[in-house]
């Protein structure tokens, strides 16, 4: 196993133990060697996000992908480095109107045994902000924040068969997660770009969201240093599709 001081650091620093005790050093090295130089060397070196945002963007991916074994691995990462609980279970929740509950669900559970064996209480402090009669009008206000004029064209357009799933994205999606505590707005928006590009087959939305992440104050160099990030994670494909939807929306000047 031939690894740079950097990678045996970093891991270490992420792990809190030596990578040559992995089991997948000793099964696998070549393998293991590849994946450590490249996810804790290269990409950490190139993609200069802080250790917290960045474990949480990773999680956020391996929602999206999905992946839960190496959710649970990184999961144990984030707690040992001082990553918010409150943080981790903000970003499940925001996962569910864009990976499905399905999905969101197994993540949650796997979550709260982790959670429990860390010695954390559940249920966390409640973060929600809006009622059931507000979450519709909230949510809206939030989108027009993210995307401006757009989404009122977008309501007024839309064929009045499939008016409520509009109304189910305002009150939904953004008036029940994107309102709640525990993340700044701005984070929220950069977490759907890595959601929808970690998921695939959705480039409109990837576009989209890019457009919401300028707006918001999160500049192209902060979105493909979070591209850079999840490379090891979700590979080259949608790698240079968000990089392409990046060019389109937001070209380098």
């Amino acid at each position: 196993m031939n690894l740079t001081e950097n990678a045996k650091q970093n891991f270490e620093t992420l792990f809190g133990v030596s990578p040559a005790q992995s089991d997948l050093a000793k099964t696998d090295p070549e393998f293991f060697s590849n994946y450590v130089n490249f996810t804790f060397d290269e990409v950490i070196a190139d993609s200069k996000l802080e250790l917290q945002e960045r474990l949480l963007i990773i999680l956020a991916s391996l929602v999206a992908i999905p992946a839960l074994s190496e959710y649970k691995t990184i999961l144990n990462a984030a707690l040992k480095n001082g990553v918010s609980p409150i943080a981790i279970k903000e970003i499940l929740y925001q996962a569910t109107p864009y990976v499905g509950m399905g999905k969101s669900i197994d993540f949650i559970t796997a979550t709260n045994e982790i959670f429990k064996a860390h010695h954390i209480t559940l249920p966390l402090e409640a973060q929600s902000t809006t009622t059931r009669e507000n979450r519709q009008e909230k949510g809206l206000e939030t989108q027009r924040e993210l995307f401006g004029e757009a989404i009122d064209k977008g309501n007024a357009n839309t064929p009045k068969d499939y008016q409520h799933i509009r109304r189910f994205l305002s009150a939904n999606c953004f008036g029940d997660y994107y309102t709640r505590t525990g993340l700044e707005l701005q984070f929220r928006e950069l977490l759907t770009f890595v959601y929808i590009l970690s998921m695939g087959g959705a480039d409109s939305q990837v576009k989209a969201h890019v457009a919401g992440n300028i707006r918001i104050g999160n500049d192209r160099a902060k979105l493909i240093a979070v591209v850079t990030a999840l490379v090891p994670y979700i590979g080259y494909p949608r790698s240079l599709n968000a990089l392409s939807a990046i060019d389109a929306i937001a070209p380098l000047s």
